[in-house]
Parts: structure tokens; sequence; C-alpha cells
């Protein structure tokens, strides 16, 4: 009957209304420093089995065929992509552009409760004691912390390939801290907590840490920033196809309707 494709239809215009939200989430951070892109992921929901395949005919053979009535689609997952995005040369001592795997370690609160958690965004600063932070609305720690002294300028800081942060007096060089990175098993297991920030879940497994250049680790590139990997011409023509299937589903609907409304009035 009609009935089911109405909810067939319907299952599927709520399956394309979350893509549309995923997709507008991409599009508003297309400049948001190291934002991954999230991609959606349908899958088909049960069957009405109205004939198995592979039961015997009359002449005590299989069927090629059965008879199976789809009941619509549903949201699976949404999948980021940790491919990495383009280069800002910012010229900016305290930016790091992560090249290659991993994240950046900063500390937050979420819940209520301390975490670390893990960013691609490099937009770091100093605070009012000179302890590198990252630049969010919480202005989280970098982990472990880097400190230097707040009356060096900015621009006696170096950082080096492989995460040391070192400074210059004069002539004198001083080593002040280790930037230490992280890499998960599977990064798409990561829970997003906004503020540019991920926390480790049993999906992606434990942070794998090390300093850059080694266990896997990517390097570090000091003045430069890691770009959104959001092609905005990409999302746009996925905004149009997300409209015309959400279009073909509600025309789905008016048809089913418009059949029910024969049946109902056949007895006239």
């Amino acid at each position: 009957m009609a009935i089911a494709a109405l909810y067939s239809a319907a299952s599927g215009m709520r399956a394309l209304d979350t893509k549309l939200d995923v997709l507008a989430n991409n599009l508003a951070n297309v400049n948001t420093v190291g934002f991954k892109r999230s991609r959606t992921n349908f899958e088909d929901l049960i069957y009405q089995v109205r004939r198995e395949p592979g039961i015997r005919n009359a002449e005590d053979e299989p069927i090629p065929h059965g008879i199976l009535v789809g009941l619509g689609s549903a949201v699976s997952g949404t999948q980021v992509d940790h491919r990495e995005g383009g280069i800002d040369t910012t010229g900016n001592p305290l930016d790091m552009l992560l090249e290659g795997e991993g994240f950046f370690q900063v500390t937050t609160i979420f819940e209520g409760q301390p975490f670390t958690a893990y960013t691609r965004a490099g937009n770091f600063t100093r605070n009012a004691n000179g302890t590198l932070v990252l630049g969010n609305t919480d202005g989280s720690t970098l982990e472990p912390p880097v400190q230097v002294d707040p009356d060096i300028p900015i621009s006696s800081i170096a950082i080096g390939r492989d995460g040391r942060v070192s400074v210059r007096e004069n002539s004198t060089i001083t080593e002040v801290g280790q930037v230490e990175l992280a890499r998960f098993v599977n990064p798409e297991g990561l829970l997003s907590i906004g503020k540019n920030l991920h926390i480790a879940t049993d999906a992606s497994g434990q942070a794998l840490t090390g300093n850059p250049q080694t266990d896997g680790m990517g390097s570090i590139r000091q003045g430069a920033l890691e770009l959104s990997n959001v092609d905005p011409v990409r999302e746009l023509i996925e905004l149009i196809t997300t409209q015309r299937a959400f279009e073909l589903n509600s025309q789905s609907i008016q048809t089913a309707d418009e059949s029910l409304q024969i049946v109902g009035n056949l007895r006239r």
C-alpha cells in the first residue's frame, strides 16, 4: 500500500535534513583554522520480505529473486575527513602548522571536568604569565605547558620542526620547552566538543603521544597555520543534490497521498 511509501519518503527527508545540517556546518566553518569537514553516511532500513529469494517454484527449482520492499533510509553516521587543509603563512612566531599526522594537546574543561583535548588549530599565543595557550574562547593551555618570560619579545621565540621551543637573548639561545603531539589509531572516533577541540573516546582509542618527527608524528612549521579543508564548491554542489533529493522524496509523498485518495474515493 501507499502508506509504506509515505513513511519511506518521510525517512528519506529526515535523513536528508540531517545531511543539510552537516553541510551548513561545513560551510559555516570554511574559515575556521584547523577545521575538518564532515561527511554524512546513509544506510537503508529493514525490508518487507513478501517473497524470499531462492524459494522453490513449481518445478522444484530456486527462483532467482524474491520480492523485497524497502522501508526507507537513515543516517548511519557522520564521518570526519581528516585530510590536511591549505597553508596560511602568517609569519607569527607563535603560529604552528602540523605537517603530517598528529594533534596538539591542550587542557580544557568539558562537562565540569578537566580533560586533555586535541586540536589541529595552531593559533597559539601567550597569556599574562607567558604560558602558550590556544587562541580559542577558553585560552586552552598547551600540554605539557610551555612558558616563555613575558618580557622576552615574541620575535625572539623559535620553534623547531621537532617541537623544541627556544628563545634568543643577545647571543644566547635557551631551550624553554618541548611541544608534544598525539595521534590516534582511529581519529574519526574523536568527539568534537567545539572551540576547535576534540576529546578521545573508546572509538578513537587512547592517545599515542610523542615528540614531532618521532613515532609517526608529523613535524611543526613555525609561522604558519593549517586552514579548513572545506571545499566551498564541493559543499555547494552537495547542497544542490541534497535539495533535489529532498524534493524527490516530497514528490513521493504527494504521489502516495494521491494514490490513497483514489482508493478512498472508490466507494463513492
